[in-house]
């Protein structure tokens, strides 16, 4: 069977929280290890699939630019999921990675990815803010780290380029907060390794881009078994109109007199106000 189906960006994090949750170490580390999820629009999509909560959201890029959450509101950006409980751990991040171990897993996502696996999260608080503080902390401890990204960040440059083409102090004016990169080893996982986690099945990308609220969309060409196929065409159906995970009140851009401003640099809309 031969079927074709087009995922718009917040669907397409949908379908990686599918294909996140069907992965055996996750179901593992459920139920006898530890999760630990730092926050973001499609790490958000994950935590909703496995535990029912979204997360709150700090940066992220709008039409505006890099920019911040107008919202200061406290729930948990990073949370700990462990023996059938929840945790904020924002305020204890590194004392939560010193726990974890090689059964355990972090879920990060990025901002940019590259042909050759690289993946890159952008920070534009000072040194990264608090989860700036335990990228190389992970690494350290052999956590197993996943890196759940859309195929709408492929670059491409190689990520070590963008880095250091990158920098919180580096520009004169940025649309939005200046942002630095930081370089995030693991496991990349996007819709196509989705789509193999939950069917076994291997996609083509035939078409990307769209309007009317499918720029950045994927198409994709999926041949198979007719089960197979079907059953993956009953998953498409089900997350088709999904719309962006995230606390709603947070997934409101910041503005330059919200509580955030004073760490962001070069940003031409506090500028402007001048």
């Amino acid at each position: 069977m031969n079927i074709q189906f087009t995922l718009t960006v917040p669907e397409g994090k949908r379908l990686i929280a599918e294909g996140i949750s069907s992965l055996p170490e996750i179901k593992k580390a459920l139920k006898s290890g530890k999760i630990l999820l730092k926050g973001g629009t499609t790490v958000s999509a994950i935590a909703e699939r496995l535990v029912g909560k979204k997360l709150r959201i700090s940066g992220r890029i709008s039409p505006r630019g890099t920019k911040g959450s107008r919202a200061a509101k406290d729930i948990p950006h990073s949370i700990l999921i462990h023996k059938n409980k929840v945790y904020d751990v924002d305020d204890r991040l590194i004392q939560t990675v010193q726990s974890m171990g090689p059964e355990d897993v972090c879920l990060i996502s990025a901002n940019i990815i590259d042909c050759e696996g690289n993946a890159a999260m952008m920070a534009g608080a000072p040194l990264g803010g608090n989860p700036g503080g335990i990228i190389s902390g992970l690494m350290a401890e052999g956590v197993n780290v996943i890196i759940p990204v859309g195929i709408e960040k492929f670059s491409p440059h190689k990520v070590s380029k963008a880095v250091m083409a990158a920098g919180r102090k580096k520009p004169d004016v940025a649309m939005g907060m200046a942002v630095g990169l930081i370089p995030t080893t693991g496991r990349v996982f996007t819709e196509i390794d989705a789509i193999r986690a939950v069917t076994g099945l291997e996609p083509v990308i035939i078409g990307r881009g769209g309007i009317n609220g499918a720029e950045g969309a994927v198409v994709f060409a999926v041949e198979g078994p007719e089960a197979e196929c079907k059953k993956l065409m009953e998953l498409i159906k089900s997350i088709k109109g999904a719309g962006v995970s995230g606390d709603e009140e947070t997934l409101q851009e910041c503005e330059p007199v919200s509580p955030g401003c004073k760490y962001h640099l070069a940003c031409f809309y506090r500028e402007e106000l001048k």
